[in-house]
């Protein structure tokens, strides 16, 4: 709060690589302080970064908070331009979308997704004169970050195939002996359903077996033919 300014105008956007498409309470708070700051250039980062941290979750926490501030900040059309930004980032592709680097239950992490965040974070370094000035299309790099967070599981004729499966948070079980449990306080839903951060998806019936060992994305199922009648 009290560093050189160019280093508290590049917090906001520090926060949102670290946490995006994961909106934590404290990372939440801490940039909705930041959105009324004196300096024009962090309330600008600071509420774009709330967009980023709950892209495509459409938390109700975060979208309030974005009316609030775009109530605040009516009269203030280059503030008010970056609180309907958020506002479209927080209900990313309806809710279906991410912005989140990870897959492969967060193993592995996409480069060309954390290029996209990075190339747009850094443009806002400057926003002024990018962001609100004439290089506003930087935001598209945003795009090559973006991919579904739904799961959906279709048969080997890849029709849509609708099977039972349990949805909680992920439990991390490397180096475990035998068969643990790799999620706890799960929910059941019924395929295409929705995977939050920190969550994993297991197929709740012996009568498919999926074609991939990650439950996530599109997974082809196949009959299961050890499976009695």
């Amino acid at each position: 709060r009290y560093g050189e300014p160019s280093i508290r105008r590049i917090v906001p956007l520090a926060l949102a690589m670290l946490s995006a498409s994961n909106p934590k309470l404290e990372i939440i708070d801490t940039l909705s302080k930041l959105s009324h700051d004196s300096d024009s250039e962090v309330a600008h980062n600071a509420i774009f970064a709330m967009g980023i941290v709950g892209s495509g979750t459409n938390n109700a926490r975060l979208a309030n908070m974005l009316r609030q501030l775009a109530q605040y900040y009516h009269k203030d059309a280059n503030n008010l331009f970056m609180v309907r930004l958020a506002q479209g980032l927080v209900h990313l592709g309806k809710g279906t979308l991410t912005l989140s680097p990870y897959h492969s239950d967060r193993m592995l992490m996409s480069r060309v997704a954390v290029g996209g965040l990075l190339g747009t974070l850094v443009a806002f370094m400057d926003v002024n004169n990018l962001i609100i000035g004439k290089s506003h299309y930087m935001l598209y790099h945003l795009v090559s970050a973006i991919q579904p967070r739904m799961l959906v599981t279709f048969n080997e004729d890849l029709k849509p195939l609708p099977v039972p499966v349990r949805v909680g948070q992920a439990v991390d079980v490397v180096g475990q002996a035998g068969k643990p449990k790799t999620i706890t306080g799960f929910q059941t839903h019924t395929t295409p359903v929705l995977l939050a951060h920190g969550e994993r998806a297991e197929l709740g019936t012996n009568e498919y077996t999926p074609l991939t060992p990650v439950m996530e994305g599109f997974v082809i199922l196949r009959k299961n033919e050890d499976m009695e009648e």
